[in-house]
């Protein structure tokens, strides 16, 4: 009996492995308004009944999808980092940004199913919020464990800015000092802007190819934060 739970548990594996590579195919080619149960359930010769002992609906799917989309990337940003453990702060903040480009440039479609606009009807799952934060945890740990050279004081936080800024440090960022932290997700916000125009074409006939001007923005961040 344990032989065939075990030959079941592989067989379901892989079939749901098949799903969910026929959905990002979908992604590609229709986008994900447009992914459906059925489609995805006929291009696999099965009857959409079947699919649905896999995904009961098209936002498990989505989930699914969204989960592994999150899950890629952080291991992406967390294998740059450990690349260069022994490497300075400076060269870890480039070799982080570099792989987050690089995977987004290689899977273009699940990086606007994550950071992209956002599918009607659907409402991503508290238990998303995990992966997703895997890439700003990477950064804002790099930054909180570098010895960071002093920088101008800039802008006082104002409005609900400081409010903000303390339930973020609490959550994600512990030890970093407010102004750090306000760099540090204005730094993240760019990459994800930079990469984002980058991949829908806003910066063709201005800085397109964009490899000078994303060198150009990773040094200027990490002036700003000292590093």
């Amino acid at each position: 009996m344990p032989a065939i739970r075990t030959a079941r548990e592989r067989a379901r594996e892989e079939l749901t492995r098949e799903i969910k590579q026929e959905a990002r195919r979908q992604l590609a080619s229709a986008g994900a308004q447009q992914l459906s149960l059925r489609a995805v359930a006929r291009e696999l010769g099965m009857v959409s009944s079947a699919l649905y002992r896999y995904f009961p609906s098209r936002d498990e799917l989505l989930t699914a999808l969204i989960m592994d989309a999150y899950t890629e990337l952080g291991d992406a940003a967390e294998q740059a980092l450990a690349a260069t453990a022994d490497a300075p702060a400076r060269e870890r903040w480039r070799a982080l940004w570099q792989a987050t480009r690089d995977w987004a440039r290689a899977n273009p479609h699940e990086f606007a199913l994550i950071y992209g606009t956002p599918v009607p009807g659907y409402a991503a799952p508290k238990t998303t919020i995990e992966a997703a934060a895997r890439l700003p945890l990477a950064l804002f740990g790099l930054v909180r464990e570098a010895p960071l050279n002093p920088t101008p004081p800039g802008p006082t936080p104002r409005g609900a800015l400081p409010e903000q800024l303390t339930r973020f440090t609490a959550t994600l960022a512990p030890g970093l000092p407010q102004h750090t932290l306000a760099r540090a997700v204005s730094a993240w916000v760019q990459l994800i802007g930079l990469i984002g125009f980058e991949l829908h074409g806003h910066l063709v006939g201005s800085f397109d190819p964009a490899d000078d001007f994303f060198a150009w923005t990773i040094e200027q961040t990490a002036d700003s934060l000292g590093l």
